[in-house]
């Protein structure tokens, strides 16, 4: 009791309030004697019981009646939040905000979106679990509990057991509670005072901690400087210009004909391009103009007729070129009755494949491009052999 009592003239002397009892801890030499008491004390009424030990006991929580931590429920709460949270940005981005085709999948393949959903569900849980163990069931940054300013708290820590009785409420019979604990077979028994009232966000405090941020910031920033200095390639401080990498033009070891530049598998497809899917031009005049005959189409088709077909075919695709008798070849004449009868698809064939003398047009003119030609040479024809209701 003389700590006692020099802790309240020290609080007279600084003009504060006097410090009231606010726990009484006694000491058990055994976790029997411990657990024996509890049911003496918990009749009795007097406070808060808790119980402090150097390691878990078997049936002290039964004991004390304590309730079920709710750590592991947040977790979970917060784990498949994560979760639910990365899926949903993955859908987003993937199927909405850029929805792109790889490798055949659906735009929303969840399969492809479970190692980040993991993560992030790791990383909330994880959280979660820290943040909420200190803060909200230790009720950190308090440091104040006067446990730790007891003469007990070092057996405690080491082979002693103890029961405190807290005030609760306001009301409080420390004499009461220390006759208890002394009756029930407290070996020792110490009355501790209330905690001084902790006042994080005064200057000093927030001084203090803003430097030690600070400090721990600077320091950590110069030992990772001054490694990354020290051992610049080690493993994973590599530099991206140092990575890795075929330069085009050049020879590899890695691939068994020593070329860096590979052709593209068999059988690759252009993204946005579509093959024929005919093998001879019996078989493309069953294709079909898949485009609409709109006014933009036939600009498209005469803007790509004039640039790749009137030099040789003529303007009006009779077949009069603008080339000299150098040329040698003789053009179709386009509005012959023979291209009349033709099918689309054989108009398409000859342009992708070439016929007689004229090239194939397939590396110059898009799939679009290729049918809306064709619509405009249609047109060129119908101009030439217009019908009665074309003249109304």
């Amino acid at each position: 009791m003389n700590s006692d009592n020099s802790k309240k003239e020290r609080d007279a002397m600084d003009g504060s309030e006097p410090r009231k009892a606010a726990i009484v801890l006694g000491l058990f030499e055994t976790p029997d004697a411990l657990l024996a008491a509890i049911p003496g004390l918990k009749a009795k009424a007097l406070g808060k019981l808790e119980a402090y030990t150097p390691y878990p006991i078997h049936g002290l929580d039964d004991a004390l009646e304590l309730r079920r931590s709710p750590l592991g429920g947040m977790v979970m709460v917060m784990g498949g939040l994560g979760a639910a949270t990365a899926l949903l940005f993955q859908w987003w981005m993937s199927a909405v905000d850029y929805p792109v085709v790889t490798g055949g999948k659906a735009v929303f393949s969840w399969q492809a979106f479970v190692p980040i959903l993991f993560e992030l569900m790791v990383l909330f849980a994880t959280f979660t679990a820290g943040l909420g163990m200190l803060l909200l069931l230790n009720k950190l940054p308090f440091f104040g509990h006067p446990v730790l300013e007891s003469r007990a708290i070092k057996s405690v820590t080491r082979d002693r057991f103890a029961l405190a009785l807290e005030a609760e409420n306001g009301a409080f019979d420390a004499e009461a509670a220390r006759a208890a604990l002394a009756s029930l077979g407290a070996v020792e028994i110490e009355v501790l005072l209330e905690a001084e009232a902790f006042k994080p966000f005064e200057a000093h405090i927030l001084l203090r901690t803003l430097v030690g941020i600070g400090a721990a910031c600077v320091v950590s920033g110069l030992i990772t400087f001054g490694a990354v200095k020290v051992f610049p390639l080690l493993p994973p401080m590599s530099h991206m210009h140092d990575q890795p990498r075929l330069d085009p033009q050049r020879a590899s070891a890695f691939f068994k004909d020593g070329h860096g530049m590979q052709l593209p598998a068999l059988g690759t497809v252009a993204r946005g391009h579509l093959p024929l899917g005919v093998a001879t031009q019996e078989e493309a005049a069953m294709l079909v103009n898949p485009i609409p005959r709109t006014a933009l189409t036939l600009e498209q088709g005469r803007r790509a007729f004039n640039i790749r077909c009137s030099v040789c075919h003529g303007a009006t695709g009779n077949g009069v070129s603008t080339l000299t008798t150098a040329y040698g070849a003789k053009p179709a004449n386009l509005l012959a009755s023979q291209f009349l009868e033709y099918p689309d698809g054989k108009l398409y064939w000859a342009i992708v494949k070439g016929k007689n003398n004229m090239p194939s047009y397939a590396a110059d003119l898009s799939e679009e491009e290729r049918w809306a030609t064709i619509h405009y040479v249609r047109a060129l024809q119908r101009a030439q052999h217009a019908k009665d209701e074309d003249m109304r």
